[in-house]
């Protein structure tokens, strides 16, 4: 059972969300991987705890 993880920037609504679990599966799909055995986990992380430049992103 396949799982993909998506860490990112907090700030997405639900629609985009739905965008790109239907790409992951599309992908996956063309690659011969049914629906049914693959499972996708959106994580959004605060601002505060992701760095970037040596800063938080939320001082971005």
């Amino acid at each position: 059972m396949p799982v993909v993880e998506v860490k990112w920037l907090e700030g997405r609504n639900a629609e985009q969300k739905k965008k790109l679990i239907e790409g992951i599966f599309r992908v996956f799909a063309e690659n011969g991987v049914k629906k049914e055995s693959l499972h996708v986990i959106i994580q959004d992380v605060p601002k505060s705890n992701w760095g970037m430049g040596g800063k938080p992103a939320s001082e971005k």
